[in-house]
This record gives C-alpha cells, sequence and structure tokens, in this order.
C-alpha cells in the first residue's frame, strides 16, 4: 500500500533526514585508511545516540547492524567488519537508515579513502549525478519508469557503466521499506503514476566494469548467514541514496547534506508550514 504523508508526517520525516544528512557530513572527516569498516559502525551508532536518534536497519529482517558497509567490488548490503580495514585508493559506500522519533529516513553515501584515482572519481561523480538525474523526474504526473529511464539512459548509454537492475529504491516511512518499488532502469512513461506526498529512495548502483549483473555472496562468518552482491568482475562500484518527497512544486530531498551549492531547488522546507 503507498501512503500520502501528511504535513505532520514530511515534518517529521526531514527532522530524521536531517539527522541523516548531518551524520554522514561528519563521516567525511572519519574515514581514513587504517580504520576499520566496524570503526565507521561504532561511529554511526554513537553519533545517532548522542542525536537522540537510533539506527533502524539493526534488527529489520534479521539483520544484526546499524550500517551497511561495502568496499570496492562489494555492491551492497556487506555488514561492518573489525577484519575489513581501508586502504588508500578505496572506494567504501555506507548505506544507513535513520529513525527519529518514530520517523525513518534513508541514504548512502560513496567515499574515496585518501587519494583515489581519477577513473574512481569519475565512477563516483556518475553515480551521484545519476541519482539527481533520476530525482529531477520524480515530478508529481510523471511515472516510476521516467526515473529509471533517466539513469539508466546516463549510466549505460551516455557512461558505459553499468546499471544494477536487482537492487532498488523503495517507498518510505512508516518502514523501512514501503511501496512503490523505484527500478534504477525501465521505459520512460511507464509504471506507477507519482503523486504529491509520496515518499521514496532513488539510489541507483553502478558497476565501473559494464556488467549490470550482481555475484551473490554470503558473509565470512559461521554464525552469520547474511547475503550480501558483488560485482560479478571483481571492478569498483559505487551507490547514493536520497530519500525525499514528491511535491507540487517539484522533488524535496529529506537526506541533503550541505553544501548545498547548485542544490537549493531540493531544499525542504515543511518545517514552516502549518499542519
Amino acid at each position: 500500500m503507498i501512503t500520502i504523508k501528511s504535513v505532520r508526517e514530511l515534518k517529521g520525516m526531514q527532522a530524521s533526514g536531517h539527522l541523516l544528512a548531518t551524520m554522514f557530513e561528519a563521516l567525511r572527516d572519519e574515514i581514513k585508511p587504517g580504520m576499520s569498516t566496524w570503526d565507521i559502525e561504532v561511529f554511526c551508532q554513537k553519533y545517532m545516540k548522542q542525536h537522540g536518534g537510533r539506527l533502524s536497519e539493526q534488527g529489520f529482517e534479521g539483520y544484526k547492524y546499524g550500517t551497511c558497509i561495502s568496499v570496492n567490488d562489494e555492491i551492497a548490503h556487506q555488514t561492518p567488519r573489525k577484519d575489513r580495514i581501508l586502504h588508500e585508493g578505496d572506494l567504501v559506500k555506507v548505506d544507513v537508515t535513520c529513525n527519529l522519533n518514530g520517523y525513518e529516513s534513508d541514504s548512502c553515501t560513496t567515499y574515496g579513502v585518501g587519494k583515489i584515482s581519477e577513473a574512481d572519481q569519475h565512477l563516483i561523480d556518475v553515480t551521484k549525478k545519476a541519482m539527481y538525474l533520476g530525482i529531477d523526474q520524480a515530478l508529481a504526473g510523471n511515472r516510476i519508469g521516467d526515473i529509471g529511464a533517466a539513469i539508466q539512459h546516463y549510466v549505460e548509454d551516455e557512461e558505459g557503466y553499468g546499471d544494477v537492475r536487482e537492487l532498488i529504491g523503495h517507498g518510505i516511512q512508516p518502514s523501512i521499506h514501503e511501496d512503490p518499488e523505484v527500478p534504477h532502469w525501465g521505459k520512460a512513461g511507464h509504471g506507477l503514476r507519482l503523486r504529491p506526498g509520496m515518499t521514496i529512495t532513488v539510489e541507483p548502483m553502478v558497476e565501473a566494469g559494464g556488467d549490470w549483473r550482481i555475484l551473490q555472496k554470503t558473509v565470512d562468518d559461521p554464525n552469520d548467514d547474511w547475503v550480501f552482491y558483488a560485482t560479478p568482475d571483481g571492478s569498483k562500484s559505487a551507490q547514493f541514496e536520497h530519500t525525499f518527497a514528491i511535491t507540487e512544486d517539484g522533488p524535496k530531498i529529506l537526506t541533503l547534506q550541505e553544501p548545498y551549492d547548485g542544490l537549493e531547488k531540493y531544499i525542504p522546507h515543511f518545517d514552516e508550514m502549518d499542519d
């Protein structure tokens, strides 16, 4: 079922998304060569506790941790690990959901560890731009397929990268994953029509090797059968994700990080509206 959010709900989600955005901003100065992905988990848990939120992925569908932290060829859903040490040139994807006072938000950022190559920086830039191209299609009256078609055309036709098919965006609130499903590929003009008050995520995953397929793996832990995904050819991948609301004035991003230069049109102002 797809729910249309009230102004009160949008205010709550805006506060949750802002908290999550500030956590990602703080991580920029934390992620360095020599730290483990477990250190990132600890930082995120501490940050949320200090600011009154919680990492709501923990316990969802049996997941044990508050963050998913995937490195290099790991596309998504990898667990934080004490023995996974970050090295100069790595790409690390941090995917987190936040609950603040009952309101959910979901975001992912790819960080370069230390100095990264020009090729890896281009992969990051393309993935981030793909996300915004998809969000730009999330206009009231457009369809779900318009989002995916814009992302797929840019990633595959213009840049020659692989646009992951099987892992998709989704509706959000009151739970982490709600209808509708939001693929990052598709046909323009097809699919569910978008309406003001819907809250969804767009989260493209891009493979540098040009393959859109994914390889399913199980974590290296005899006490855990958690599944994550990697590129089939060992190439690096990147991911970006925002939670946003569809409005009559265009999409408003609830997890927008500073600086806002060039992103002003996405800034929400639900906190200034009457319930």
